[in-house]
């Protein structure tokens, strides 16, 4: 790792700088240099003098600064004198640049500043032709022209370039940036940052450089170069309000401080324009306590309120510099400072140094503040930071934020005599090793000292504190904050945990601006006064106290570790979190008398606060990684882009996350968010061949268009799956298992979701919409999925392979006895089409109009043999194409069905919490629904096997989900679907669609004794039913959904069938008669694809047909099952009607409806 410095400037002004290599701290060898603060970059420090000047700080490199001063000689022949420099009128000057427009003669360069020194005279430039032939001249036709070292009979101009070097001489020492002559330069500045030289699209360039005025105008430095590391000069930027402060990173984000507390972020940062193009104002993170302080870094940004509270602010990147809304991280700080690699410094406030522990890529807030423990000056000790003494509290009144400004020796205007310190309680935090965020910062009581002072005391000169500048207070004392016009504020989320002790401040320090001054001239001046030698009195009280000025240690104010390359992995010795945290402080005299009278009760009050709970403080924690987006604006295409996952955690263990997409859009830099508590299904989708998976939200369901990412491997796309999923579980309050009430659902790509209901989703008044149900997937690959109450669930893969769900409810199942190899194989199906002609008879040689020769089922979709691909990466093609000969409808012998299919099979592996259930395949199950206080030892399972025949599993019981063995039950002919409703209620659909009901079955007889046969609707061919508590509904062939009417506990086949909808494919009735569908598609959405999960509304005992659809999740799911849940809403008794019944007749005894028939 590189040598780097760290800077730091003190209170007196001393500039300092701490190598990541060594252990002291090096003050400039300029020791009558005073800055008010720094800002560091790669290899350089910026700083602003108390004489308003910038200066300029090169590290020191083996490559030298070089410049190269360049000017061109321009002749013209004449018949008279040849080659002459009497030009024509209308041609350039004699010494110009190389454009011709500029005259350059060469007495007109001089150096720009004193750091530049001349490494030779002009020479001529002969790199065009050899010196003794053309002397470097270059011959044309004309002016302009193309020249070349080839003189020609035509050559009538000719032009030679003369070169001459500078070298940059400054290097390692703080040189002035010279004024702008003859342009007007800025105002005096008040603040300086660098940055820009990480631009996201292009690294390794030269930095940039803003500035703030004391009117508070914005300028930036033009023409800085790596060859002019100065700039050539300052540009005005246009700003709506008077800033205080602002910051610039690495990348293209720049945030600036208003006067009013607001912050501006500028937009349109880049090497096109690095000035940006516009401003956007954003609130202060704390509604009623104005930003102090802002620092930035390549995607960071962090904020000091004047109560000294630390905020990160969460979704900032390039894409979108605003940012959506704030976190509050433990500590209280003064000033902090974004460097390299994304590393927070800061100055606390205490005016200790800290370097905020644990930041990383993936965690950029970090996880507690440790101290900077670099020795001073000859002296082996090292720097702690200050907690709690009188100088720290005169300090505070004299700089209570950043170093803003300070009268310089020509300026009319001194020390306001009024503005005078005032003693203040000592105060003591505890000494920690590490100072966790909002960690152990509550302040003790304050020491009151009854003692009068000694004679000694009394008698002692008084040290003299820097006030604050009676300038910039005079600037802001009329200052009216509602005088100026307001921007649009943008609305964010502001997360602030519980309020973190403060320590109290004077009220002399200046609330009304972000920061107060430091009148350095004076400080100088008593800083010399004390030099020259100490009262006598304050000798003798203090035989051992350290002398004053080099001795002293800095009280700092200002730090910079912009050119700091450190990471969280550095080995640092003076970044050690073990090093010890003391509160010593190296005082003046007069300041240590009255410290060492306090020593025992402060002593006590640290014992006090240390054995007080650390507070938990707020975090952040990122993932990021590149996906492609399924473009959802015309053009729909594949795009890639960079994503994020941000997840913030509160004091109260609460977390919130929020999912990013970046994208450029025509060389615009755009992005979309997500929150994950809004996200209601992560879905893979087949698409093109890809690792794909749909994000959905309540807004996008409603405007049936989810966000589908894809990744480019099937690890990448598990991993973000699972990485998301566990974030919506987790805001969610979702852990373990699926619950017994679960509803359970299956894609047409066979992935298994699963979503836990609610007491709102089947109550009466106020029902959970369908759009907001959130579905998470359960590892596993099925056709369709049934369940009950009891949590019974049995699924059937598209081989037809019989699973029952192995996880357990009451705890998380372990990962070998739950966590199964699962298995499937579907056939992939290609039609091959022929149109019969008189000529050559049935041919692949079809009409214009007619579907493609080789297709899907629907004729649509072009499909062949050989770019039919599986329906997604994770399948496998496990035999060759054949011909299908049992197609429904028959075939002739060749396969041929005149009106022919190529099957072939795909196999996918993977593992879930799903047991086999051998041998026999099957086509559909039921299992019978029962309300939650039910208690069942045997539960009875129905089915149907892929041949038509119908079997009941015996010895199935929440002990034994599997069962034992199957039971026959004999049929008449083959069947297709059945199902088992309360009070052993069993129906079923043969092939032919006719529909039969089992009679007397019953827990003694599970096999029942006869088939009543049903009459089917009129005209329509039913090919699915599901049976509830006392409902029967159906599908036909051409999905339009049916209820029995006049079922009864003395009738149970009912009397007739009644239509309720259309648009239907699957129906599943549950314990309570609620009424779940999947849908064809959802009316007004023509083009999503078939599939939507639906939830009939107004269903009750008086109205079991229901009343309308609720639409939820769609585009593509093939099963869902209600079976399982029984959960009712709370019922809320009604009181008593005042007065007499109204009825003559007496009340009549309880009855309960149906008797014991449905009371399962």
């Amino acid at each position: 790792m590189p040598i780097t410095l760290l800077w730091a400037v003190d209170v007196y002004g001393r500039v300092y700088s701490l190598s990541t290599a060594g252990q002291r701290w090096e003050r400039a060898d300029d020791r009558l240099l005073e800055l008010k603060r720094v800002t560091a970059g790669k290899g350089r420090c910026w700083g602003i003098g108390c004489d308003h000047h910038v200066y300029l700080n090169m590290v020191p490199s083996e490559t030298s600064i070089r410049y190269r001063e360049e000017t061109y000689e321009n002749q013209r022949w004449n018949p008279v004198d040849s080659f002459t420099d009497t030009l024509l009128p209308t041609d350039r000057w004699p010494w110009s640049d190389v454009t011709g427009m500029t005259p350059q003669p060469l007495h007109s360069f001089e150096l720009p500043s004193r750091s530049w020194e001349w490494e030779g005279d002009w020479y001529v430039d002969q790199s065009c032709g050899e010196a003794n032939q053309t002397g470097g001249w270059e011959y044309a036709v004309d002016f302009p022209a193309n020249f070349s070292p080839d003189k020609k009979w035509n050559s009538c101009v000719r032009r030679r370039r003369w070169i001459r070097y500078r070298r940059y001489t400054a290097q390692g020492t703080w040189a002035k940036i010279p004024l702008d002559y003859p342009r007007k330069p800025p105002l005096p500045l008040c603040d300086i940052s660098c940055g820009g030289w990480e631009m996201s699209d292009q690294s390794g360039r030269y930095p940039y450089l803003w500035a703030v005025s004391q009117q508070g105008e914005v300028w930036f430095r033009e023409g800085i170069h790596p060859r002019v590391p100065e700039g050539s000069g300052w540009e005005e930027v246009e700003v709506p309000k008077e800033v205080a402060q602002l910051s610039a990173g690495p990348g293209d984000l720049l945030w600036a401080l208003l006067w009013d507390g607001n912050l501006l972020v500028r937009t349109g940062l880049s090497l096109d324009s690095p000035t940006g193009t516009s401003w956007v104002e954003v609130e202060s993170p704390g509604k009623e306590v104005e930003a102090l302080h802002v620092a930035v870094g390549v995607s960071v940004v962090w904020v000091v309120t004047k109560d000294y509270k630390v905020w990160f602010r969460r979704g900032v990147n390039s894409h979108n510099p605003c940012g959506s809304g704030w976190i509050s991280i433990g500590g209280e700080m003064m000033v902090v400072d974004v460097g390299l690699n994304e590393q927070v410094w800061g100055v606390g406030e205490d005016r200790g140094l800290y370097f905020r522990m644990g930041v990383t890529l993936s965690e950029p807030s970090g996880s507690g503040w440790i101290p900077v423990s670099a020795q001073w000056g000859n002296s082996k000790g090292v720097i702690q930071p200050r907690k709690g003494s009188e100088l720290d509290d005169q300090l505070a009144q004299a700089s209570k934020g950043s170093l803003l400004s300070c009268t310089d020796s020509d300026s009319e205007l001194g020390p306001d005599p009024q503005n005078t310190t005032e003693d203040v309680p000592v105060l003591e935090a505890a000494a920690s090793s590490v100072v966790l965020s909002g960690g152990n910062d509550t302040p003790p009581p304050p020491v009151k000292t009854e003692d009068p002072p000694s004679a000694l005391q009394q008698d002692a000169p008084k040290p003299f504190i820097p006030a604050s500048d009676s300038f910039i207070n005079s600037l802001v004392s009329d200052r009216d904050k509602t005088s100026t016009p307001q921007l649009p504020v943008t609305k964010e989320e502001v997360t602030e945990p519980s309020p973190a002790p403060i320590l109290p401040t004077p009220e002399t320090a200046g609330h009304d601006v972000p920061w107060m001054n430091v009148d350095l001239e004076g400080a100088e001046a008593a800083r010399c006064a004390q030099a020259a030698g100490p009262s006598p009195g304050a000798h003798g009280a203090l035989g051992t106290a350290q002398g004053v000025g080099e001795e002293d240690a800095p009280v700092w104010t200002w730090i910079s570790g912009g050119g700091c390359d450190v990471d969280a992995g550095s080995q640092i010795s003076w970044l050690s979190p073990t090093g010890p945290l003391t509160s010593s402080l190296s005082l003046t005299p007069v300041q240590s008398a009255a410290w060492s009278e306090q020593q025992q009760q402060q002593q006590q009050h640290r014992e006090e606060i240390s054995k007080k709970p650390l507070e938990k403080s707020h975090s952040v924690w990122v993932r990021k990684g590149a996906l492609r987006w399924w473009r959802d604006v015309k053009p729909q295409r594949w795009v890639d882009v960079g994503v994020a996952l941000e997840q913030s955690s509160v004091s109260d263990g609460r977390k919130d996350s929020i999912f990013f997409v970046y994208y450029t859009q025509y060389d615009e830099k755009k992005y979309l968010n997500v929150f994950i508590h809004e996200v209601t299904a992560l879905v893979p989708v087949v698409m093109d061949c890809h690792y794909a998976f749909a994000v959905y939200t309540t807004q996008r369901t409603k405007q049936r268009w989810p966000l589908i990412l894809a990744a480019q491997t099937e690890k990448d796309m598990n991993d973000w799956l699972c990485l998301l999923s566990d974030c919506c579980c987790e805001c969610r309050g979702i852990t373990g298992p699926s619950s017994r009430q679960a509803l359970w659902a299956t894609t047409s790509k066979g992935d298994v979701m699963v979503h836990e209901p609610s007491f709102s989703l089947e109550a009466s008044a106020h029902t959970l919409a369908c759009d907001l149900m959130f579905w998470r997937q359960v590892p596993g690959h099925l056709r369709c999925v049934e369940s009950n109450s009891l949590g019974l669930v049995w699924g059937i893969g598209w081989d037809g392979a019989a699973w029952v769900y192995s996880g357990h409810y009451e705890q998380q199942p372990s990962p070998g006895a739950a966590v199964q190899l699962q298995t499937d194989v579907r056939s992939v199906h290609v039609y091959e089409n022929q149109r019969w002609n008189p000529m050559t008879g049935y041919a692949d040689k079809g009409l214009p109009t007619d579907r493609p020769m080789w297709s899907d089922e629907s004729g649509l979709k072009e499909c062949s043999k050989g770019n039919t691909q599986p329906p997604s990466p994770q399948w496998s093609w496990v035999s060759e194409w054949a011909v299908d000969y049992n197609v429904p409808g028959g075939t002739d012998k060749e396969g041929w069905q005149y009106a022919a299919d190529f099957p072939t099979k795909c196999k996918i592996s993977l593992r879930g919490p799903w047991q086999q259930v051998p041998p026999i395949r099957l086509s559909d199950i039921s299992l019978m629904p029962c309300l939650a206080q039910s208690r069942m030892e045997l539960v009875p399972v129905w089915a149907v096997s892929d041949k038509g025949d119908v079997l009941c599993r015996l010895g199935v019981s929440p002990q034994n989900p599997a069962g034992s063995s199957w039971l026959h039950v004999g049929t008449d002919q083959p069947f297709k679907s059945i199902s088992i409703g309360g009070a052993n209620q069993v129906w079923a659909i043969a092939k032919d669609g006719a529909v039969f009901y089992r009679g007397s079955v019953s827990p003694q007889n599970p096999a029942g004794e006869c088939w009543y046969h049903i009459p089917s609707p009129l005209r329509q061919t039913l090919r699915q039913l599901s049976v509830g508590r006392t409902s029967v509904f159906a599908v036909d062939e051409n999905s339009n959904l049916w209820i029995r009417q006049g079922l009864t506990p003395s009738y149970p086949q009912g009397s007739a069938w009644e239509l309720i909808s259309n648009n239907v494919t699957k129906v599943s009735v549950g314990p309570l008669d609620q009424v779940w569908i999947i849908a064809e598609g959802v009316p007004g959405f023509s083009a999503e694809r078939p599939g939507a999960v639906c939830h009939r509304l107004g269903v009750g005992p008086m109205q079991p047909e229901g009343q309308s659809w609720d639409y939820g999740i769609g585009g593509g799911w093939e099963h869902v099952s209600v079976r399982g849940n029984s959960a009712e809403a709370p019922r809320v008794a009604l009181p008593p009607p005042a007065g007499p019944p109204r009825s003559p007749l007496p009340p009549r005894p309880p009855t309960q409806e149906n008797g014991n028939a449905l009371g399962v």
